[in-house]
């Protein structure tokens, strides 16, 4: 899509939304077509901002104004590894502009609620040398609510216990950063670059939680209130080197690329529990816990591709090795002295070193004009080694796949083009998935990882079409995917109400639907952008009172509206309309949601345009989840302060030519979706 007059102040997270089929909820969780097992790489390759818990926040605090597009790889070729997902892929690409001369934008926002952004790109290129970086600062916040309502069945009686618990909370966040890069023409065959980037987010906030329970008879048994102080910060860096090297045959190349990146993740929670209803043994309580979380990634790999016959040949092999750590100490506190003493049973470290060892090959076939073919495999070691330090506990699990892909391409007329693909993949468990410790969440939730997970499997097969309607741009996609071994949430109930988030392999699931979107140009004027899924899914329910009945299936409905309309040269307002449908997990499901966007910009120069932006125009966001077993149904909604309004400046420097003026193509914050099962263009 062009230029998208919100980009300027929106986060990564904001542009994910509005890629078809591609959802990020206000919890930074991101899913594709309904999956959660999702894959994000920045520039083709991973990064530890990107993994595990970090990249919620990642999301929400990167500036949209930092990227050039966004790949959406449902079906990922052979040259894709399987580590930090395992399913489908979507690819940040970073900005880049080789124009020669020097070239900036700067873009300044002010929000309602003393919300602020900033943002600046530069590059400037002369000779055999680019250079190009930029900076971000961000503050801003959000209040919720929410209300939980959980029934208690007896298994033996089915007698009902029921408890409702109440929120109020609201968060502080800022963050800053820059990347940079920087490219050098060795002579006519090599090319070597280098980049860096540091990105610190911070999470500070406050919560009041009101619980009551009653016993099966109505008699309330336990009620209190709970507070919570928050305070987090989580801070990212990575380095990287490549060189590109033209070969004597035409097309031939090679290329080597080292990346190294890091996250390293601090939070300090406060905790003051106050009973209004004791039950027995219960005492009002202080206490404190320190999370310390770090990633290490090391990503090494090197690239071949060559003519081979009518065909292009290409070969790689991938060295990677992720370390994680988790450090939780937790502190109780004696309300007369206030002194502070460990608590040893909610203290703990976990280590996790997870290795991965590739080489692939595919060979593309063009048969004729207007069919081609593509197969590929790739052969995966991948070593995991645990260590439970505090219980001394040690294992090593390793295991080798052959993950197979192919592609079809035929080409109906000049306008027209199909495309089949088929892909395999695995998503294998992270690190906080394994640990088998149990981490305190408050009084009513604990959760804990499995240390005897297995991975998951998928097989997903995609046939699309890819055609003009007059001006109008469109893509037609029908798809059917299977999943075994499914890695799900399990929730136990434990005694007094405490329940248990844990992760099951959890049976096997099935979907299959179709996917449509229409972009073009309905009048000199008017430019129209839909997209939408039609999706069924089917999978193993968890926690089934009847083992016969184990299935539970959806139709889901998600669409997608991008409206824009050129007011007059110097004028453009676009509304963004977004629904998504119901979403199936293993004990329950999410309901369907809907948000609207409207975006204003004015060009008041040809350097200095004005950008208005209201995000969730109706304040309709929010997360509502059902769940049901045999021993528990829970009725979970939590809302969010939505609707945010922001107004503020984008000034570009350097040249205009060829249309790049603010508000057109091209312009500041180039970002769109694509979409396809190879390789992403440009890598």
């Amino acid at each position: 899509m062009k230029a998208d007059p919100a980009t300027s102040n929106d986060t990564v997270a904001d542009t994910l939304n509005k890629v078809p089929s591609l959802a990020v909820d206000p919890d930074g969780a991101v899913t594709v077509r309904g999956k959660s097992n999702v894959q994000i790489l920045m520039d083709g390759k991973p990064s530890a901002m990107m993994q595990g818990d970090n990249r919620a926040a990642a999301l929400n605090a990167l500036p949209a104004a930092d990227l050039e597009s966004v790949e959406v790889i449902n079906n990922p070729g052979a040259q894709f590894g399987n580590e930090g997902g395992g399913g489908p892929i979507i690819n940040l690409v970073m900005r880049r502009e080789r124009s020669p001369g020097g070239f900036a934008v700067v873009n300044a926002n002010v929000g309602s609620s003393g919300r602020y952004n900033s943002s600046a790109f530069g590059s400037y290129t002369t000779g055999r040398m680019s250079v190009q970086g930029s900076l971000h600062r961000r503050h801003d916040g959000r209040d919720t609510s929410g209300e939980t309502v959980r029934e208690r069945i007896d298994p033996v009686t089915g007698a009902v216990s029921r408890s409702t618990q109440l929120s109020d909370g609201d968060s502080r966040n800022d963050s800053a950063g820059f990347n940079g890069s920087a490219t050098y023409n060795l002579g006519e065959r090599d090319v070597v670059g280098v980049s860096a980037s540091y990105n610190e987010f911070t999470n500070d906030g406050d919560s009041l939680e009101r619980y009551r329970s009653t016993g099966a008879g109505g008699v309330v048994d336990n009620e209190y209130d709970r507070t919570t102080v928050r305070e987090a910060v989580n801070k990212n860096y990575s380095l990287g080197g490549r060189l590109d090297h033209k070969g004597s045959l035409p097309g031939e190349v090679f290329k080597l690329d080292l990346r190294l990146s890091g996250t390293d993740a601090d939070s300090d929670v406060r905790f003051a529990s106050r009973y209004a209803v004791r039950p027995p043994g219960a005492l009002d309580s202080l206490t404190r816990q320190d999370n310390a979380t770090d990633t290490r990634v090391a990503d090494f790999t090197g690239d071949y591709e060559r003519p081979l016959g009518t065909g292009l040949l290409k070969l790689g092999y991938k060295l990677a090795r992720t370390g994680n750590s988790f450090d939780t100490m937790f502190f109780d506190t004696d309300t007369l002295t206030l002194a502070e003493s460990v608590n040893r049973s909610r203290t703990n470290r976990f280590e996790l070193d997870d290795t991965t060892v590739a080489l692939y090959g595919s060979y593309q076939y063009r048969v004729d004009s207007q069919w081609s073919m593509l197969g590929g495999l790739r052969a995966e070691y991948n070593e995991l080694d645990m260590h439970q330090v505090t219980t001394g506990i040690h294992a090593t699990n390793s295991s080798t796949d052959l993950i197979p892909s192919a592609f079809v391409t035929y080409g109906l007329s000049d306008d027209t083009t199909l495309r089949l693909s088929y892909a395999h993949r695995i998503r294998r468990p992270n690190a906080a998935e394994l640990n088998p410790f149990v981490i305190y969440r408050d009084e009513l939730n604990v959760s804990s990882g499995n240390p005897n997970l297995k991975p998951s499997e998928s097989d997903s097969l995609e046939i699309g079409m890819e055609t003009k309607l007059g001006k109008v741009e469109t893509n037609l996609r029908l798809y059917a995917r299977h999943d075994t071994d499914l890695i799900s949430e399990r929730r136990l109930l434990l005694e007094d109400d405490v329940l248990l988030t844990t992760r099951e392999n959890a049976g096997s699931s099935r979907s299959a639907g179709v996917e449509f979107t229409f972009s073009g140009r309905a009048t000199d004027k008017l430019t129209l952008n839909a997209s939408g899924n039609v999706g069924y899914s089917e999978q193993t329910v968890l926690g089934s009172a009847n083992p016969g009945d184990g299935r539970r299936s959806a139709v889901s409905v998600t669409g997608r509206a991008r409206v824009g309309y050129q007011i007059d040269a110097k004028n453009n307002l676009q509304l963004s309309l977004n629904a998504q449908g119901k979403q199936l997990f293993g004990e329950g499901y999410r309901k369907p949601t809907n948000t609207a966007d409207l975006s204003y910009r004015r060009n008041l120069t040809q350097a200095l345009s004005f950008v208005l932006n209201i995000s969730d125009l109706f304040d309709s966001q929010k997360i509502e989840t059902v769940t049901e077993t045999a021993s528990l149904r829970e009725q979970s909604l939590r809302r969010f302060n939505g609707r945010v309004v922001f107004a503020g400046l984008s000034y570009r420097f350097g040249s205009f030519a060829g249309g790049r003026g603010p508000g057109g193509p091209g312009g500041p914050g180039r970002a769109g979706p694509g979409f396809g099962g190879g390789p992403p263009p440009g890598r």
